[in-house]
């Protein structure tokens, strides 16, 4: 065991004196926030100071009206009296976005709508073009059934449910299945990705090792299942490691916002500034009343996620996160050992991940959708799916057996996996120029010591 822990401080203490540690550490909390942040501001500005397209409108029905009276923000039209071919050379000569062909239709059955464009648009600009045409489609049969607009809009009332998970002792938190789904899938993804890069660093690690000629010394001294264990859980010990530092970081920097904001963000301080000039008594009421609105639902939100048991997730999430990681972890050495290049590697990575991906395409198909149904009890289960599965599961509450009994299977999915790569990796590793397959690896697991 003291060679095991050895290795491990070796594979621990190489990773994490080198510079590219440091600074991926430290700058990716600061970087992602900033560069995500930077794209908003310019995708807003851009937003801000883009000219609407313009588009030509041939309107043989004339039902839809759309002249420049009926401009967007997005869309100036230009109506056309002209014919078809007429206006697809008129449109040719120009820089336009689009020409729109209304044909004579039945608002019952509206068909043989076209847009003409000279390139192909973004999926953004066709639905809000739709949106356009159906709503002036539905005030067309409002008129034909002779309804009322504002009778019509007066009818639709939205529903906002309050969420209350009672317990069996009759205690009430708050819930929201929005936020609980969104935790849920990013500790998934999270999950999924650290997995597989961390996976693909460990065979990384062993095939320069195997080429290097390094290994035919160290494994004099240890045994090759304790060379594998030691590299599997240094490197593991690594992305803890590296995982703490980044929530320590984050959270330090939200706290720093959070403490300069206040529960205000500052286009409610820019607000509040506003009210303070205005003399106007009734138009500073309505201010003050959207303000007070506001602060309550700031303060129910933060009702909502201090019900979160956000301790118990982060543990699931950490144990999650090793259980699975040392899982493939010892899968992508055993292939690592038998292969001379990270090409040579690639037939064997697909299969590998497949369970994973299984876990990843579940939490978006099952768990989000029914997080108590049969599918989702069993990608939390097994444990090649169940370190994406769970941790995607865990916030909307799951019962102790069940958690229980993951854990337990998930350790004993670990033991196996590395009783399996163990025998492989013991062979694997000190062979040389050998063309290796999945009966090859078979081949070396039968092999008795």
């Amino acid at each position: 065991m003291n060679k095991v822990w050895l290795i491990i401080q070796r594979e621990f203490l190489t990773r994490v004196k080198k510079k590219s540690f440091l600074i991926v550490t430290i700058l990716v909390p600061l970087l992602v926030p900033t560069i995500l942040g930077g794209l908003i501001y310019v995708a807003v500005k851009q937003s801000e100071a883009a000219k609407p397209d313009t588009v030509l409108v041939l309107d043989e029905s004339g039902q839809f009206n759309l002249d420049t009276t009926k401009n967007t923000k997005r869309f100036h039209f230009i109506p056309l009296q002209v014919s078809l071919e007429q206006a697809k050379i008129a449109y040719n000569e120009t820089k336009d976005f689009a020409l729109l062909y209304v044909p004579q239709f039945d608002i019952n059955n509206p068909k043989g709508l076209t847009l003409y464009t000279q390139e192909n648009p973004s999926i953004e600009k066709v639905g809000e073009l739709e949106s356009i045409l159906a709503e002036r489609v539905r005030d067309l049969k409002l008129q034909e059934y002779k309804i009322d607009k504002e009778v019509l809009k007066n009818l639709r009332t939205k529903i906002d449910l309050k969420q209350i998970n009672l317990s069996k002792t009759g205690e009430e938190k708050s819930s929201n299945s929005g936020i609980l789904g969104l935790t849920g899938v990013a500790l998934g993804i999270m999950i999924y990705i650290f997995v597989l890069v961390d996976g693909i660093e460990i065979m990384q690690g062993v095939i320069d090792e195997k080429t290097s000629k390094v290994v035919e010394i160290i494994v004099s001294s240890v045994k090759p299942f304790q060379l594998m264990l030691g590299k599997i859980i240094g490197i593991a010990a690594v992305g803890v490691v590296q995982f703490l530092i980044w929530i320590i970081l984050i959270a330090f920097l939200s706290t720093s916002v959070l403490h300069y904001f206040g529960l205000r963000t500052p286009q409610q301080q820019a607000m509040e500034e506003v009210t303070k000039k205005i003399n106007d008594p009734d138009v500073k009421e309505a201010i003050q009343a959207q303000q007070q609105q506001q602060n309550v639902q700031v303060k129910e939100l933060m009702d909502l996620l201090g019900g979160v048991q956000w301790a118990k997730i982060a543990f699931v999430f950490l144990f999650y996160f090793l259980g699975g990681y040392l899982l493939y972890g010892a899968l992508f050495a055993a292939v690592g050992s038998g292969v001379e290049s990270i090409q040579e590697s690639q037939q064997f990575q697909f299969p590998i991940t497949i369970p994973l991906l299984i876990g990843y395409f579940g939490l978006f198909m099952f768990v989000l959708r029914d997080p108590h149904g049969t599918v989702s009890f069993w990608l939390s289960i097994i444990p090649f799916t169940s370190p994406v599965a769970m941790v995607g599961l865990i916030a909307y509450g799951v019962p102790t057996w069940q958690l229980a009994l993951s854990m337990v299977l998930l350790i004993a999915g670990f033991l196996f996996t590395t009783w399996v790569a163990g025998r492989i990796y013991r062979v694997g590793i000190l062979m040389t120029g050998t063309k290796v397959s999945w009966k090859v690896l078979a081949r070396w697991f039968m092999i008795r010591e």
